[in-house]
């Protein structure tokens, strides 16, 4: 019998906080933030202490409706369960937590696909997580909980997705439905075959493990069957869905999806799948019944055998929306920013934010009032390199550019950066490998709380 994830109440380390900001400090010469190869004018850049011991990864950063930030990760130190932690950061400059939410070896820990969390303007909190469904590699659900006290205390958890197949689910985006409903978007593998070794290399069978970067090498050719598909649904403060429904039958196996909250609805974006592979983002928007037609945010034209784990991230003020992604169509790798001015409906012609053999991707997008930020992975000569770029509402001008970090972690282990923007400041948050271990680094740009 497969056990369940431990959830937890009140949890408390005692100076966690001022451990992992002496880290920070002691090592900021090689993950901290750097400006040393900027371009154009700018605001000043610090570093931004984290409560995240050494061992934590996979973070997720949120703006809550109170202008706190929620900040999750996972702690996975050798030797103990895996858990889910989450902090929060105040408008004073002090943090409380870290609070542990769920515990447990069925807790799956991926790099690539991770919790998320987000608050409702009702004071709850919600998190997802995934949870191994079976003892294949990535068999694994989509577990949601809620909690009205600050994370103290959790509501018991429940699956998001009632097709009891034991197939991959994950890739989530949540949002705020109302003042007391969230919404949710999900990757769900209930058409493909079932997960395990049965299925060969590529991207339904081998898993992320197998699954390519950046550029595609190495990867197999897909097994032939179900496709993995697009599903989303509205839970209620007890967490029962108000509705569900299939918004793409055929979707990008193993690329994250993202949402922003847009004056008409939700808006969707994910990397879709289409005959001969072509595999260019999407968008969808939700206005409170019914998805729209699915269309591209672009035509790449992107022709891909296997999943590239490297989806878009979408920004949104009002009817402005602004969506960031990696494509390498052509066999040139490259990072775009596409702007919508009709709340993504139609998106203008993009800008190339970044083109080249270097570009790795793993793009995070921000927008508040005159500036939109973006930030993606390089890596040259083995080395990867953190970057971040400011530009005008309309993508005409470029304000700034800024090496944020040298990085020490290569490949998958530096994950996926995160940004959120709050009273003009930006804050971000990445994860690098320190003496073998993982750790989360944190900067702010621009205003002082």
């Amino acid at each position: 019998m497969r056990h369940s994830p431990t959830l937890r109440a009140p949890f408390f380390v005692i100076a966690l906080a001022l451990l992992a900001g002496c880290g920070n400090e002691r090592i900021a010469s090689s993950s901290s933030p750097e400006s040393a190869q900027a371009t154009g004018g700018g605001d000043e850049i610090e570093i931004w202490p984290l409560p995240a011991q050494p061992g934590a990864a996979q973070p997720d950063l949120a703006v809550a409706p109170d202008g706190r930030l929620l900040l999750s990760w996972i702690n996975a130190q050798q030797g103990r369960r895996p858990a889910l932690q989450f902090a929060e950061f105040y408008a004073d400059g002090h943090w409380e937590g870290p609070r542990t939410i769920v515990v447990g070896n069925a807790l799956f820990v991926n790099w690539a696909d991770t919790p998320h969390i987000i608050a409702t303007a009702d004071r709850g909190l919600w998190v997802h997580w995934l949870q191994k469904s079976a003892d294949a590699p990535y068999a694994y659900d989509v577990m949601l909980a809620r909690s009205l006290d600050h994370g103290m205390n959790w509501s018991a958890p429940v699956r998001v997705h009632d097709d009891g197949t034991q197939t991959e689910h994950g890739f989530v985006s949540m949002w705020p439905q109302s003042h007391n409903t969230l919404g949710m978007a999900w990757l769900d593998g209930r058409n493909t075959p079932a997960a395990g070794a049965e299925h060969g290399g590529g991207e339904h069978g081998g898993g992320h493990d197998k699954r390519v970067d950046h550029m595609g090498a190495g990867a197999d050719p897909e097994h032939s069957g179900g496709m993995m598909t697009v599903r989303a649904a509205v839970f209620d403060p007890h967490l029962r869905p108000l509705s569900a429904t299939q918004v793409d039958a055929s979707s990008c196996d193993c690329c994250q999806t993202d949402v922003a909250t847009t004056s008409e609805g939700a808006l969707l974006v994910y990397r879709d799948r289409r005959e001969g592979e072509i595999r260019d983002i999407y968008a969808s928007r939700f206005d409170g019944k019914t998805w729209s037609e699915p269309r591209a945010v672009h035509a790449d034209d992107w022709k891909m055998p296997a999943c590239p784990v490297n989806g878009p991230s979408v920004a949104a003020e009002g009817a402005h929306a602004y969506v960031g992604w990696y494509t390498a169509a052509g066999d040139v790798p490259t990072v775009m920013l596409a702007r919508s001015t009709d709340a993504g409906t139609h998106f203008e012609k993009p800008r190339v934010v970044d083109r080249g053999e270097a570009v790795h991707g793993r793009v995070a997008v921000a927008v508040q009032t005159t500036q939109v930020w973006v930030v993606w992975l390089r890596e040259e000569h083995g080395a990867q390199s953190l970057w971040l770029a400011r530009y005008s509402p309309d993508l005409s001008r470029e304000l700034q550019r800024i090496e944020l970090a040298k990085l020490q972690g290569k490949g998958r282990a530096t994950g996926f950066p995160k940004l959120a923007l709050r009273q003009g400041a930006l804050h971000a948050v990445w994860t690098d490998v320190i003496d073998g271990r993982p750790q989360l680094f944190g900067a702010r740009v621009g205003s002082q709380r």
